[in-house]
């Protein structure tokens, strides 16, 4: 069994931020700003106070852990503004903890035998920097600082879609897909990372969305990295909306 590491930081990047797409009508996309497309997505998502109002986020489920079995690991992610996130995955009767505090980050990898505490690579900091909250890039983007462009419609698997480009408060730069009919994420580019010597790019797709108390959730969260055939998913079965969570469980886990 082998459990990609550098995927998980991909896929938890914007795990809050897609559902099945509607059937493609052969309408086109209507020309719309920036604006237009994020305030549209702000209400199919949920709405703009309903977001505001989640402080915490625990989603749970089961991930795929790679190998020729590809074997699925049970998961636990937690989140909490400002920035906070913690990831804890069972395997071997064991625990893998990822842990980022909104300025620094820990993990915890027993199934590398690895059982001291190691801060974030410089990659994994990078990856962790570009998450915008648990509501995702597109809530309050003005507030934290991100700047929105379109920069045209594209087909994504059969259906229309608007990217949009992503400019960060630090000028880092990335594009999310949003469907043309339900306005709800389905693509997002995550941080390229090293294998077999070369940068690798990685997209992120979101898919089968459904409402928890009123919010647009995806169920299934899809990791591709370029030339690589096997994509890693995650598939969430339990959401809860503001649990409590407290700072403690955010801060470095204790080595084994």
């Amino acid at each position: 069994m082998i459990l990609k590491k550098s995927l998980l930081y991909s896929a938890f990047v914007v795990l809050a931020s897609p559902a099945a797409m509607s059937a493609d009508t052969g309408t086109p996309a209507a020309k719309l700003s920036a604006g237009e497309i994020v305030d549209r997505n702000v209400s199919a998502r949920g709405g703009l106070q309903a977001w505001r109002a989640v402080q915490t986020i625990s989603y749970s489920g089961k991930m795929d852990a790679g190998g020729k079995q590809n074997v699925q690991l049970q998961f636990v992610l937690e989140m909490k503004r400002p920035r906070k996130m913690r990831v804890e995955i069972e395997f071997a009767n064991d625990k893998a903890v990822q842990v980022f505090d909104g300025t620094n980050g820990w993990k915890l990898r027993p199934f590398l035998n690895r059982r001291d505490v190691e801060r974030y690579t410089p990659e994994e900091m990078k990856a962790a920097s570009m998450d915008s909250e648990l509501d995702g890039p597109l809530v309050d983007h003005t507030v934290k600082g991100i700047q929105v462009d379109v920069e045209g419609v594209e087909k994504l698997e059969g259906h229309d879609a608007y990217k949009l480009k992503l400019t960060m408060e630090d000028g880092q730069v990335r594009h999310i897909w949003v469907d043309a009919q339900t306005f709800l994420e389905v693509k997002i580019e995550g941080v390229p990372h090293r294998m077999d010597g070369k940068m690798r790019m990685v997209e992120i797709y979101y898919r089968d969305y459904k409402s928890v108390n009123g919010l647009m959730i995806p169920r299934v969260v899809e990791t591709a990295v370029q030339g690589v055939k096997q994509s890693h998913k995650m598939t969430i079965e339990s959401v809860m909306l503001n649990p409590k969570l407290d700072d403690a469980l955010f801060t470095a886990p204790k080595s084994k």
